[in-house]
Order: C-alpha cells, then structure tokens, then sequence
C-alpha cells in the first residue's frame, strides 16, 4: 500500500473516531440500543460508507483529469447540481450553509466531549478540559491541511492498536444474552435506520475532508484501497467499542461516555490507555473539522485566522451545553439531512 494511501485513511478514520465513537455515546446511540441487530447495523452503515467513499474519490479524481478544479464543498455541490437556474443556485446555497452549520456544530461537540472527559475523569471543570482542546485546535489550524495529516499520521495508530488490545482484553468476560438489558426506546427505532443515519452524517463531514485531501490521491488505483481498508477499519473498531458497552452496570442512559466508564473500572492502567484514545480521537476529528469549516468559508489567509480564532472561542462557551446532549439531539437529525447527498453522490 502506497504512503500516499495510508495518509488518507488515516486522516479519514481521525475524523470518525472522535468523541461520540471513542466515548461509545454514537455506539450506544445508533447500534447499541438496538440488541445484536446493532452488529448487522454495523456492517451495513460501514458498507454505505465505503461505497460513498470510493464514489466521492473516484468523482473527484475524474474531475481532476478534466482539470476541473474542486477546492472546496462549494465546488463539489456546483458539480453535482448542474444547473444554473436562480432555483438551483439557491438550493445549492442552502445545502452549503447546512453542511458549514453542521461541520461547526460537530467540531462544538468534540469541544464539549473533551471538557466532558476531563470532568467526568478527574473532577476538573469541563470549561478548562474544552479550553485546553481549544488552543490546541487553533495553532493546529494556522498550519492548514499539512499539520491536519502529520497529526494524523501520528496519533491515528496509537489510537487503533490501544483499542485493538483493550478489546481483545475485554472480549472474554462478554455475556451476549445481557444486551437485551440494554435495548431501549428511541426515536429513530428501526436498527436498518438507525446505520443509514449513522453513515449519512459522518459523510456530511467526511466528503469535505475529502476534498482537502485530493491532491494525495495520485491515481484510480488508490481509490478501492483506501476504501476497502477504511470500511475494515471501521467495522472492526465499531464491533470493538460495541463489545466494551456490554460491561456497562449501572443505568447506561446517565452515562456522558460509557465506554470510558467501563474501561476506566477494568484497570488503572487501561483506563490511562483509553484516555489518551479518547482525547486523541477527540483530538484529530476536531482539527480535521475545523480545517474543512474553514477552508469552505474563508475568503483569504487573514479571514481564515480571524475565524479560527472565533469559533476556538465559541465553542469553549457553548461546551457547557452538554456532550451527551448535543449528541442525541443534532447527530440524529443531521443524519437525516445527510441522506439527499448520499444518493445524489451514489446515484450520479
């Protein structure tokens, strides 16, 4: 597998482990509440995108080759919206505007989850935890898209192996005739929607990610490779997290991030491991957030700094919201809004 390859896939699975994966909050929300139908949920949600993956990069690739130039998210809709008609400029303005939303509420989130650690784990006021987060993001962001992928590079595969060993740990002690304890009542109750849902919403943020790394994508036959492997990945370290919440003991609806509460009783030393999976997850999905939100509404180098330096400041005021409430409250609904880009893309 080629350099180029593993620094895609790498920077992709750093935006979708971030706090709500790692915390096992979208587990238990999406896949986990749902009994062991959750497993085929798995499979099927990491199936949908790795399909939209190798679609959205072969488009982008294609587009490449006719020197179509495609910078940002705004670009991507001009050229799955085609037409210029005042009706299609306006849909297309809406659907950007959503996607900035989106992106900016999803990195206010990672804040949150960072703060809510720190709070849950060492008793420390979540306002400093989601500080600290903060000004890392910010001198991250000033280095653009290349500080994006060395962090990536670095942390992502610490992050995998810690949570490879966790799970192969904890895979012996599972009752599977428990997870009928854990099977609740939500909104979105069909499981085959809940995975739908699920992929939707990560694409939302995924495919500007992906625009930003296009140019380290040097052919068509690194497309099914980072696809391939990115799906795997993905399938493997969801099974891991769903597995962990089997040991939850207490009422898991009150947990803030389950799986870190499992962990954290299994031994002190995996619960030093896991700490640094969690705010290293956190930590990657943040800066690959903030850097697609930036590039898509920055008009020049000043305009981007000045933004940086804004919603690093916001999104420590609005941490305060709750991490598990911002989860279960927007996550779903934005999967929703998701769903019209997913067939669009799969269907072009």
């Amino acid at each position: 597998m080629k350099k180029e390859s593993i620094r895609v896939i790498l920077v992709l699975l750093g935006t979708m482990v971030g706090a709500g994966f790692a915390s096992g909050q979208e587990m238990y929300l999406f896949f986990f509440s749902h009994g062991l139908k959750g497993l085929i949920g798995i499979l099927i949600s990491s199936s949908i995108l790795g399909i939209v993956v190798n679609k959205t990069l072969k488009i982008l690739e294609k587009n490449n080759s006719n020197n179509i130039q495609v910078n940002t998210y705004k670009d991507f809709l001009n050229m799955l919206i085609k037409t210029k008609d005042k009706k299609s400029n306006t849909i297309k303005t809406l659907i950007n505007s959503l996607l900035n939303i989106f992106i900016l509420t999803t990195f206010f989130i990672m804040v949150a989850g960072f703060g809510a650690y720190f709070e849950q784990q060492f008793g420390i006021s979540s306002l400093i935890g989601s500080s600290i987060l903060a000004i890392l993001c910010a001198i991250i962001f000033m280095t653009s898209v290349k500080g994006v992928v060395k962090a990536n590079e670095f942390i992502v595969p610490i992050l995998i192996v810690l949570l490879i060993i966790i799970g192969i740990l904890n895979f012996s002690e599972i009752d599977l005739l428990k997870i009928n304890n854990y099977i609740t009542e939500i909104k979105h109750s069909n499981f085959i929607l809940s995975a739908v849902l699920y992929s939707s919403y990560n694409l939302i943020f995924l495919i500007p990610v992906l625009i930003t790394l296009k140019k380290i994508v040097k052919n068509k036959s690194q497309i099914p490779i980072i696809s391939i492997v990115t799906t795997g990945s993905i399938i493997i370290l969801s099974i891991i997290v769903f597995f962990i919440l089997f040991k939850v003991d207490v009422d898991i609806k009150k947990l803030e991030m389950p799986a870190v509460y499992v962990v954290s009783n299994m031994s002190n030393i995996l619960k030093l491991f896991y700490g640094f999976i969690i705010m290293g997850s956190i930590f990657t999905t943040s800066i690959s957030l903030g850097t697609s939100f930036l590039q898509n509404v920055a008009k020049s180098k000043k305009t981007y700094e000045y933004i940086a330096i804004g919603m690093c400041i916001i999104s420590v005021l609005i941490s305060k919201a709750g991490f598990s409430n911002l989860v279960n409250l927007l996550y779903p609904f934005f999967g929703y809004l998701g769903l019209l880009q997913v067939l669009r893309i799969v269907f072009i």
